[in-house]
């Protein structure tokens, strides 16, 4: 009576550790190959979640600041001279029904400087702007040190420095008596304003009062900027009716923008610009493939009295071929598991830096770790398919 025997397929457990072999025995070389695989899931993993935290952050800045801000400012006419706005174009926004706040502020010619020392061309790019007193809070900026113009210091030779401003002309803190060259002539420091986001500008330039630009610098009256906060629901409205009136002879020489577009623009420019650093993280993710397949290979050269003891014990083909493609694919999941978790540090501790909300796509890790685990089984297919294929007699022939 001849008994014959099935082969039975390899446990999960068993399979586990039998794949598990060559790793364990040559812990360097698995190493060295898992190294190229996470070093590139970690690049995908910290691009990614550097980038949505980075949206996200900007996104709740830009909801902080509101969508609602309009900007009038000077056009140009037909032979590209700039067009003063009206004097009277503050006023006549005011009256359009969804706008809440109207403010201006107004370039002047002067320069400012720490001392009547300084050369004359030594400016460091400030500008001087008369301002009006509810401009903070239409920008929404605040007051880091000492207080912003009102109504009696407006008159006077009081100026504000934007955040920028006062950093390049030293000063940290405001004090009693405090004093900078404008104009020609001493003007006292009231305050240092912060970060204006919506309203660059503004943080290079010193602030005066319209009544004290127009007593002590020459100002003609006309503003060259108008800050607008409207409903926010009828921002486009605004917009549309804001040049014409602005300026009702020549509409076409007011510039009408929204300052948070151009927030939303950076963002996008900032995802466009990650196609690059994913592209990088890619290469690196395709490197440590290759170095999988030929760790793989070595392996099945190196194991051939295994193959062939294992043979001749009754595996099959399929018992071989499904040993070293999991092997190939415990070694990338590893190497993907640990770039996972490095792409996840880095991104937290940015973000910790930067004061950013924490944000990792679930497409960022179960991506990177999924796109170890298919590279580590295209790499392991070669070496696994002509591990089945060695014939006992041969594979034994090492030993």
């Amino acid at each position: 009576m001849t008994t014959t025997f099935t082969p039975r397929r390899l446990q999960p457990g068993d399979l586990a550790r039998t794949a598990s072999v060559g790793l364990r025995t040559r812990r360097m070389r698995a190493a060295l190959s898992a190294l190229g695989i996470a070093i590139g899931v970690a690049s995908i993993v910290a691009v990614l979640g550097l980038s949505a935290s980075s949206q996200a952050g900007l996104l709740a800045q830009i909801d902080r600041l509101g969508t609602n801000l309009l900007t009038v400012s000077t056009g140009q006419d037909m032979t590209g001279k700039d067009v003063a706005l009206p004097k009277t174009a503050p006023g006549m926004i005011s009256r359009i029904g969804p706008v809440q706040q109207v403010e201006s502020v107004a370039a002047l010619k002067a320069k400012v400087y720490r001392t009547p020392l300084i050369p004359a061309v030594n400016t460091n790019a400030l500008s001087v702007r008369a301002a009006t007193l509810k401009l903070p809070e239409v920008v929404r900026t605040s007051v880091a040190r000492g207080r912003y113009l009102n109504a009696a210091t407006a008159t006077q030779p009081v100026a504000v420095l934007g955040a920028g401003a006062a950093q390049r002309l030293g000063f940290d803190r405001v004090f009693a008596g405090q004093r900078i060259w404008l104009g020609g002539r001493w003007f006292y420091v009231a305050g240092i304003l912060g970060p204006a986001t919506l309203a660059p500008e503004i943080d290079s330039s010193v602030l005066v009062g319209f009544p004290a630009a127009q007593r002590y610098l020459g100002f003609d009256g006309n503003p060259t900027t108008i800050y607008v906060r409207s409903q926010t629901d009828q921002v486009d409205d605004v917009h549309a009716v804001l040049a014409a009136t602005a300026n009702p002879r020549n509409p076409g020489q007011v510039a009408v923008s929204n300052p948070s577009a151009a927030l939303v623009a950076r963002a996008a420019a900032e995802s466009a610009l990650n196609g690059l650093f994913l592209g990088l993280g890619a290469v690196a993710l395709l490197v440590g493939g290759v170095g999988v397949a030929n760790t793989m290979i070595i392996s099945v050269l190196e194991r051939r009295s295994e193959i062939g003891l294992r043979r001749a014990l009754g595996a099959t083909r399929g018992h071989i071929r499904v040993q070293f493609l999991a092997e190939a694919v415990l070694l990338a999941g590893l190497g993907g598991a640990a770039g996972v978790a490095c792409g996840a540090l880095a991104t937290v501790g940015y973000d910790a830096l930067k004061g950013w909300e924490v944000v990792i796509p679930p497409e960022a890790w179960a991506g990177g770790a999924g796109s170890a685990l298919a590279i580590g089984g295209i790499a392991g297919l070669l070496p696994a398919l002509r591990a089945a294929r060695m014939q006992p007699t041969e594979a034994l022939r090492t030993v």
